[in-house]
């Protein structure tokens, strides 16, 4: 029998076939319970690695490094978990709502002629982290125009409707939080990028490399997400109110490894994401 649906219909009859057993599971159940809502079994499908760019309620969009974007389903009995501790040795499962937008992932598939469905997905502790931050950004410190800050927050209820379109990084040197010739033109490409976007939003994080101590990290973490702010607001022309709240996260989340001259700086940046609405964006 082949029954594909899409959306919530496909999850809700998945989730009625699969509640009594989801728990203990084996490999072939699994399999053929899957087969029912999404058809025919084709075997392993590839193992998919990016980051969650959008959310619905039964699929994931992940955004690869090259720019390809791939549309997996999530059923009941995908292993959902993150990885912490040396080398990742240290797995904790998790539920469907930690799958955030801008989550970076792993994901094992299986393939279906109705399409992928995710068998397992992994995530660094630290890159949710990071992720838990951007779903609750407007819970922060961007107060100076509370009206704007209300409407903003209005808006960010839920990041879980908003993909993000793209990340600009600027760099910085060793203790300093001065923006470069190049970072200063990078941001205003940023910016004009954004607005060329409806409803598009910017996120600003700040990161250090792992020189110094965690409370100074902090701070010029800090320092380097404002004086981004700053620049976008005063130079770019980018609004205030289309700013969700700016943080520093310190040496976590580093693009490359702290033990060589070039990995530290990589790690001395500051992220400038773009997030648009979903009800305007959608898959795509």
């Amino acid at each position: 029998m082949k029954t594909i649906k899409n959306g919530s219909t496909a999850l809700i009859l998945l989730a009625s076939l699969s509640a009594p057993m989801a728990a203990g599971l084996h490999a072939q159940e699994r399999e053929d319970l899957v087969a029912t809502v999404y058809g025919t079994a084709l075997g392993e499908g590839p193992e998919i690695d990016g980051i969650i760019s959008a959310r619905d309620t039964d699929r994931v969009q992940i955004t690869a490094e090259d720019g390809t974007k791939t549309v997996i389903y999530v059923d009941e009995a995908t292993e959902i978990r993150s990885k912490k501790g040396l080398f990742g040795m240290n797995k904790t499962d998790r539920g469907e709502d930690a799958l955030l937008n801008g989550l970076p992932v792993k994901v094992e598939t299986l393939k279906y002629d109705g399409g992928l469905v995710a068998k397992q997905i992994t995530f660094k502790g630290g890159d949710f982290k990071t992720a838990a931050m951007i779903h609750n950004g407007t819970d922060q410190r961007f107060t100076k125009n509370e009206a704007a800050t209300e409407a903003l927050r209005s808006r960010m209820a839920d990041i879980d409707k908003y993909n993000i379109k793209g990340t600009t990084n600027v760099y910085f040197d060793t203790g300093k939080w001065n923006l470069t010739q190049s970072g200063q033109y990078e941001l205003c490409q940023a910016a004009a990028e954004a607005e060329a976007m409806d409803n598009a939003l910017l996120l600003v994080v700040g990161y250090t490399d792992s020189v110094g101590d965690e409370d100074y990290n902090q701070t010029l973490s800090e320092r380097r997400a404002g004086k981004v702010v700053n620049y976008l607001q005063q130079k770019c022309g980018w609004k205030p109110w289309r700013m969700v709240t700016p943080t520093g996260m310190a040496e976590s989340d580093p693009l490359a490894d702290n033990s060589t001259e070039e990995g530290r700086a990589q790690n001395r940046r500051v992220a400038v994401n773009i997030l648009v609405s979903k009800s305007v964006d959608g898959f795509n």
